[in-house]
This record gives C-alpha cells, sequence and structure tokens, in this order.
C-alpha cells in the first residue's frame, strides 16, 4: 500500500548514498560468473533504494505485502519510463524474491541479457532523483 507522509529529502539523500555504496559494489563483482545470481538481486537493491527515495521526496511510502510491488508500479507516474522497463524490474523483483525466499538461482544468461537496461533504469532513477533533491 502507497501511503501519504511527510516528504523526507534528508531520508531520500541517505538511500541514494546506500544505493551508490551498492552501485559501486557492483562494478566490483558485476563482471564474475560465480556471482550470477548476487549481482543481480544487489541491481534489484539499488534499482528498489532509488524508487523509495524517490517516493519519499513526492511524499509517500510503501508499506505492506505489496510494498514493493507497488513502489515500482508507482514509477509509472513518471513520463521517463516505460511499460517495458516497469516490467523489467518487476521481472527482477520476482526473480529476486525467488532466489532469496526459495533458493533459486538466477543464471547468468538473465544477467548478459538484461544489464543495459538496468544501468539504463537506474540513470534514469538517478537523474529523477537529483532533479527532486535540487
Amino acid at each position: 500500500m502507497i501511503i501519504k507522509v511527510f516528504p523526507d529529502k534528508e531520508k531520500a539523500k541517505s538511500i541514494l548514498e546506500m544505493a551508490n555504496s551498492r552501485e559501486e559494489f557492483l562494478k566490483e563483482i558485476g563482471k564474475t560468473k560465480a556471482y550470477s545470481t548476487i549481482v543481480p538481486e544487489n541491481y534489484y537493491e539499488v534499482i528498489k533504494e532509488l524508487c523509495l527515495a524517490i517516493i519519499l521526496t513526492d511524499g509517500y511510502k510503501a508499506t505492506g505485502e505489496n510494498a514493493h510491488k507497488e513502489l515500482i508500479d508507482f514509477m509509472r507516474k513518471y513520463k521517463e519510463f516505460n511499460d517495458f522497463e516497469i516490467e523489467t524490474i518487476q521481472d527482477l523483483r520476482i526473480r529476486r524474491n525467488k532466489s532469496t525466499y526459495e533458493g533459486k538461482p538466477i543464471e547468468q544468461i538473465y544477467l548478459e541479457n538484461k544489464m543495459d537496461i538496468l544501468i539504463k533504469i537506474i540513470s534514469k532513477l538517478k537523474k529523477i532523483l537529483e532533479r527532486k533533491l535540487d
């Protein structure tokens, strides 16, 4: 459920710092095939954190059982994203949940096929957030 809260730019900045740290971590391990599940999980975390920071600046937060799904769907509000990009994030969320909660690995080919779009999504999220934090 998406609920109205007081906009919190300071918390959004802190979350952005965490997302940036994860991104640096990904640069270190991202090319190693041994981490084919850990890398996409961390891409998901970066994207989720950036989405969270964005909605915090709008004065919202996601809570409850379907919080992450609704958080991602909230990004449809931004014209920068098309349906394919939102569905890509949702697919990554589902894969991440299966790996985290069911122990199902994410195959290396998934990351090879999706890397460019994930990087593009992260770039768009950061631009939106930078604009909102100015």
